[in-house]
Protein backbone atom coordinates (compact mmCIF):
# COMPACT_ATOMS: atom_id res chain seq x y z
CA UNK A 1 0.00 0.00 0.00
CA UNK A 2 2.90 2.38 0.58
CA UNK A 3 3.90 2.12 -3.10
CA UNK A 4 0.49 3.46 -4.13
CA UNK A 5 0.67 6.22 -1.60
CA UNK A 6 4.12 7.31 -2.84
CA UNK A 7 2.87 7.13 -6.43
CA UNK A 8 -0.14 9.37 -5.66
CA UNK A 9 2.04 11.83 -3.72
CA UNK A 10 4.46 12.02 -6.68
CA UNK A 11 1.56 12.62 -9.09
CA UNK A 12 0.16 15.35 -6.81
CA UNK A 13 3.55 17.07 -6.52
CA UNK A 14 4.00 16.88 -10.31
CA UNK A 15 0.60 18.45 -10.92
CA UNK A 16 1.26 21.19 -8.35
CA UNK A 17 4.68 22.01 -9.80
CA UNK A 18 3.31 21.98 -13.37
CA UNK A 19 0.43 24.30 -12.52
CA UNK A 20 2.69 26.64 -10.58
CA UNK A 21 5.12 26.84 -13.48
CA UNK A 22 2.40 27.30 -16.12
CA UNK A 23 0.24 29.82 -14.26
CA UNK A 24 2.69 31.75 -12.07
CA UNK A 25 6.28 31.42 -13.25
CA UNK A 26 5.88 31.34 -17.05
CA UNK A 27 2.27 31.97 -18.11
CA UNK A 28 1.24 32.18 -21.76
CA UNK A 29 1.33 35.70 -23.17
CA UNK A 30 -0.68 36.44 -26.29
CA UNK A 31 1.08 39.03 -28.43
CA UNK A 32 0.14 40.48 -31.83
CA UNK A 33 -3.04 38.46 -32.22
CA UNK A 34 -5.72 39.38 -34.73
CA UNK A 35 -9.37 40.04 -33.97
CA UNK A 36 -10.10 36.74 -35.73
CA UNK A 37 -8.98 34.91 -32.59
CA UNK A 38 -11.51 36.69 -30.34
CA UNK A 39 -14.49 35.01 -28.69
CA UNK A 40 -17.88 35.64 -30.28
CA UNK A 41 -18.92 38.25 -27.72
CA UNK A 42 -15.70 40.19 -28.24
CA UNK A 43 -16.10 39.91 -32.02
CA UNK A 44 -19.54 41.45 -31.61
CA UNK A 45 -18.00 44.29 -29.62
CA UNK A 46 -15.34 44.73 -32.32
CA UNK A 47 -18.00 44.97 -35.03
CA UNK A 48 -19.87 47.49 -32.90
CA UNK A 49 -16.70 49.59 -32.63
CA UNK A 50 -16.27 49.42 -36.41
CA UNK A 51 -19.90 50.51 -36.81
CA UNK A 52 -19.30 53.45 -34.46
CA UNK A 53 -16.19 54.43 -36.41
CA UNK A 54 -18.15 54.15 -39.66
CA UNK A 55 -20.87 56.43 -38.25
CA UNK A 56 -18.20 59.08 -37.63
CA UNK A 57 -16.11 58.59 -40.79
CA UNK A 58 -18.68 57.45 -43.42
CA UNK A 59 -16.00 55.39 -45.19
CA UNK A 60 -17.30 51.92 -46.12
CA UNK A 61 -13.94 50.89 -47.61
CA UNK A 62 -12.18 51.54 -44.31
CA UNK A 63 -14.91 49.71 -42.40
CA UNK A 64 -14.58 46.74 -44.78
CA UNK A 65 -10.80 46.65 -44.24
CA UNK A 66 -11.33 46.68 -40.48
CA UNK A 67 -13.88 43.87 -40.71
CA UNK A 68 -11.58 41.86 -42.97
CA UNK A 69 -9.45 41.20 -39.88
CA UNK A 70 -12.24 38.91 -38.64
CA UNK A 71 -11.71 36.36 -41.40
CA UNK A 72 -12.47 35.49 -45.00
CA UNK A 73 -16.22 36.05 -44.73
CA UNK A 74 -17.55 39.07 -46.67
CA UNK A 75 -17.85 42.13 -44.40
CA UNK A 76 -21.61 42.48 -44.79
CA UNK A 77 -22.06 38.84 -43.77
CA UNK A 78 -19.87 39.38 -40.70
CA UNK A 79 -22.10 42.26 -39.62
CA UNK A 80 -25.24 40.19 -40.22
CA UNK A 81 -23.90 37.29 -38.17
CA UNK A 82 -23.02 39.63 -35.33
CA UNK A 83 -26.47 41.23 -35.45
CA UNK A 84 -28.04 37.77 -35.15
CA UNK A 85 -25.72 37.01 -32.26
CA UNK A 86 -26.53 40.34 -30.59
CA UNK A 87 -30.29 39.85 -30.83
CA UNK A 88 -30.68 36.11 -30.25
CA UNK A 89 -27.69 34.61 -28.47
CA UNK A 90 -26.64 37.49 -26.26
CA UNK A 91 -29.46 40.02 -26.04
CA UNK A 92 -28.68 43.18 -24.16
CA UNK A 93 -27.25 45.42 -26.83
CA UNK A 94 -28.86 48.85 -26.89
CA UNK A 95 -31.22 49.66 -29.73
CA UNK A 96 -28.85 52.46 -30.80
CA UNK A 97 -26.00 49.93 -31.11
CA UNK A 98 -28.13 47.61 -33.25
CA UNK A 99 -29.09 50.59 -35.39
CA UNK A 100 -25.41 51.48 -35.93
CA UNK A 101 -24.67 47.91 -37.01
CA UNK A 102 -27.71 47.93 -39.30
CA UNK A 103 -26.54 51.13 -40.96
CA UNK A 104 -23.09 49.64 -41.44
CA UNK A 105 -24.60 46.50 -42.99
CA UNK A 106 -26.69 48.52 -45.44
CA UNK A 107 -23.69 50.67 -46.37
CA UNK A 108 -21.54 47.60 -46.95
CA UNK A 109 -24.28 45.97 -48.99
CA UNK A 110 -24.40 48.92 -51.39
CA UNK A 111 -20.61 49.38 -51.38
CA UNK A 112 -18.75 47.99 -54.39
CA UNK A 113 -15.03 47.40 -53.80
CA UNK A 114 -14.32 47.37 -57.54
CA UNK A 115 -15.40 50.99 -57.92
CA UNK A 116 -13.78 52.24 -54.74
CA UNK A 117 -10.79 54.29 -55.76
CA UNK A 118 -9.48 54.69 -52.22
CA UNK A 119 -7.95 57.91 -50.96
CA UNK A 120 -7.31 60.66 -53.49
CA UNK A 121 -3.93 60.46 -55.16
CA UNK A 122 -2.07 63.35 -56.77
CA UNK A 123 -1.67 62.19 -60.36
CA UNK A 124 -0.43 65.49 -61.69
CA UNK A 125 2.90 65.32 -63.48
CA UNK A 126 5.21 68.30 -63.39
CA UNK A 127 5.32 71.38 -61.21
CA UNK A 128 2.28 72.19 -59.11
CA UNK A 129 3.01 75.93 -58.84
CA UNK A 130 4.72 78.48 -61.00
CA UNK A 131 4.40 79.52 -64.64
CA UNK A 132 4.42 75.96 -66.03
CA UNK A 133 1.41 75.04 -63.87
CA UNK A 134 -0.45 78.21 -64.82
CA UNK A 135 -0.24 79.66 -61.31
CA UNK A 136 2.30 81.87 -59.67
CA UNK A 137 3.91 80.93 -56.38
CA UNK A 138 3.30 83.54 -53.65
Amino acid sequence: MSRWLLFLIAIGIGIAVGLTYGWVINPVEYVDTTPNSLREDYKADYVLMVAEAYAAEKDPALAARRLALLGDTPPVEIVRQVMIYATQVQPGYAEADLDLMSRLASALQSWDPLFDSGPPVNTRVGPTTGPAAGTEAP
